[in-house]
């Protein structure tokens, strides 16, 4: 075990960091835009432009480098000097050092997590979903300005939600009655309806149901259906109830609200089954089926039927009853003895307090 993590360190060592020349051929990335002064994880910088022979895997400096001068850069950087920022090349979330070789290396070696950086980043031209989605991210946050990324995993999506914040630049600005930019607008977007939205669907939970989708993708999902065209839909009608049809409606009811006051996405069914089940196992199934945390009434009972079960189950609201209800009836069914189930779900329904006067 020693020498194979012998070897796996040595190699590393041993190993070269990415060679910028190299990577833009594999991603045809010959465009280019400046991105202007910005700070850089250390993480993400994997490369160098001319001299990635003189630096390992791990960008530690090879021996044959002039040690004064690193040491020199080293001892500035920790006496927290100001150096002017490194230059670096971006091929989408990677850099490749132009200038800086040297203080990128201390940098990692003191463990830091960032560095300051003057950016052009070349564009890659081929044309796989991912260097389309990639390119439709970068454009998005250019122009927005946002600092946060939102990840999103359908083409045209980001253009969806450039649209939103368009539509709220106009709202404010004539709310205001002067000009708005758009970075500006696209900073209270996210503040004010973006991110209260994300919480609410965060809180349900749904982004389990959603396999290989992001947060961002939901909350295009939930907001298209709100505030764009008026898609149909074949589940989630009781959104309606719970998130305004108009965005600024949206905004406005959120405004005055904390996070623990934001409206939650679930409605509680009330379900009753009728049971067979086979006679010698009947106290068994009883006490087995009371264990679930959604029974909360059992009965055994004379007539056509064995068992009558009431329980109540919770669901996000972009799920059907019907979804959820069949979980719940599968589990049921898997107990040893059952026979037969009779599902009755409640229309109309008055409930009398127990404490109430007869």
């Amino acid at each position: 075990m020693f020498k194979v993590i012998k070897k796996l360190f040595s190699n590393n060592e041993n190993s070269e960091i990415k060679s910028f020349d190299e990577s833009q051929h594999i991603e045809e990335a010959y465009d280019t835009r400046e991105r202007g002064i910005k700070t850089v994880p250390l993480n993400q910088i994997v490369g160098s432009v001319g001299r990635y022979h003189d630096f390992d895997g791990q960008f530690k400096p090879k021996q044959h480098l002039p040690s004064a001068r690193l040491q020199s850069i080293k001892t500035a950087m920790r006496n927290g000097k100001i150096l002017p920022p490194v230059k670096l090349y971006q091929i989408k979330n990677e850099y490749y050092v132009l200038d800086g070789n040297h203080r990128v290396a201390m940098a990692k070696e003191l463990n830091w997590d960032s560095i300051q950086a003057k950016i052009v980043e070349f564009i890659s031209s081929k044309e796989t979903i991912c260097d389309i989605l990639y390119n439709e991210k970068s454009e998005f946050l250019e122009k927005t300005g946002l600092l946060t990324t939102l990840e999103l995993t359908e083409i045209g999506q980001y253009r969806r939600m450039m649209d939103q914040i368009l539509q709220h630049k106009t709202f404010m600005e004539e709310e205001k009655w002067s000009t708005v930019t758009l970075k500006e607008a696209s900073s209270d977007w996210y503040r004010s309806i973006y991110k209260p939205l994300v919480v609410i669907i965060e809180k349900a939970n749904l982004i389990r149901a959603f396999k290989n989708r992001t947060i961002s993708d939901l909350y295009m999902y939930v907001s298209s259906h709100q505030w764009g065209k008026r898609l149909g839909r074949e589940y989630g009608k009781e959104i309606d109830n719970l998130i305004p049809k108009s965005m600024e409606e949206f905004r406005s009811k959120m405004s005055n609200k904390k996070v623990d006051e934001y409206p939650e996405m679930h409605r509680q069914i009330t379900v009753f089954i009728l049971m067979n089940v086979e006679a010698k196992r009947e106290a068994r199934i009883i006490e087995k089926i009371y264990e679930f945390k959604e029974t909360k009434e059992i009965h055994s009972v004379h007539g056509a039927h064995d068992l009558l079960i009431k329980f109540k189950l919770k669901r996000d609201l972009l799920t059907s009853d019907a979804e959820t209800i069949s979980i719940y009836i599968n589990r049921i069914r898997l107990v040893t003895g059952v026979k037969s189930t009779h599902t009755l779900i409640p229309g109309f329904s008055k409930i009398k307090d127990e404490h109430d006067k007869k």
